[in-house]
């Protein structure tokens, strides 16, 4: 793989992990058109590890404040319980279906560009409902919503639906505002991404040569850098325009995507 290729393809996973887009859906496309890919499809994984070191590093302040005030908070208490059981749905699907999911992502083009025309159109309805959101602050998120959006991220295991997409537009249709589902989303990308990135490690590091090795590491590189550029602005992007843009370009994208496939295979 050129280095070129991978310094692309961490761009793409940076700007794109934490945006309603799928971050692997468009991994997997361009890495399609580029002409590589990944036999395990570890590379595509592992450099979310750039995008997990971006976010913890962003909220580095707050995640510190959570902590001390983990012992005397009641309300902190019940927030990292909020996040450990959104959690809990993609870990034990994730962990059970792993090598199903991997297979999904081998037939992945068709089926990236018909999730994110779908996914897109979603995000257009969502954002032109006229909801009453409840809950404007990620910590006062009760844990039946905690669990739904939880539920919700279990779709993101089909390529081109985006893990954010899912959380964000199950956070916002069952109570919460544009700015919290972003930010709970946020926070529970931590533990979803951090799992995700052991589990394939674990499964996959004896397939890994030295070449795969230094172009995930330049790839988390690359990402971690994006990553941190789109966490710091994505919340006020998001108070101020709302999802529309993020539905058109999927359906953009998906579009040539299908396009493309048709006259090229």
């Amino acid at each position: 793989m050129q280095t070129w290729q991978v310094i692309l393809l961490g761009l793409i996973e940076g700007l794109t992990e934490f945006i309603p887009v799928s971050s692997t859906g468009h991994l997997l496309l361009v890495g399609h058109f580029l002409g590589f890919e990944s036999p395990t499809k570890s590379f595509e994984v592992l450099i979310q590890l750039g995008a997990i070191l971006a976010i913890f590093t962003v909220y580095s302040a707050k995640l510190m404040r959570l902590f001390l005030d983990l012992r005397r908070d009641a309300r902190t208490r019940w927030f990292l319980l909020a996040v450990l059981i959104a959690f809990l749905p993609a870990a034990v699907i994730g962990a059970f279906a792993h090598r199903y999911i991997k297979a999904l992502m081998g037939e992945a083009p068709w089926v990236v560009c018909t999730m994110l025309i779908v996914g897109g159109v979603i995000l257009l309805f969502v954002d032109r409902l006229r909801l009453r959101p409840r809950y404007h602050d990620a910590m006062d998120f009760p844990i039946p919503l905690a669990f739904t959006i939880g539920l919700c991220q279990c779709l993101a295991m089909i390529p081109g639906v985006s893990r954010s997409g899912a959380t964000i537009v199950g956070a916002l249709l069952f109570g919460a505002d544009k700015r919290s589902a972003t930010e709970f989303s946020f926070f529970l990308a931590m533990p979803t991404m951090a799992g995700a990135f052991a589990f394939d490690l674990y499964k996959n590091y004896p397939a890994l040569g030295l070449a795969d090795l230094q172009s995930i590491a330049l790839g988390f590189v690359v990402s971690f850098l994006a990553g941190v550029l789109v966490v710091r602005y994505l919340l006020d992007f998001v108070s101020r325009y709302g999802f529309a843009p993020f539905g058109w370009w999927r359906i953009l994208v998906g579009g040539m995507g299908l396009g493309a496939l048709a006259v090229l295979g």
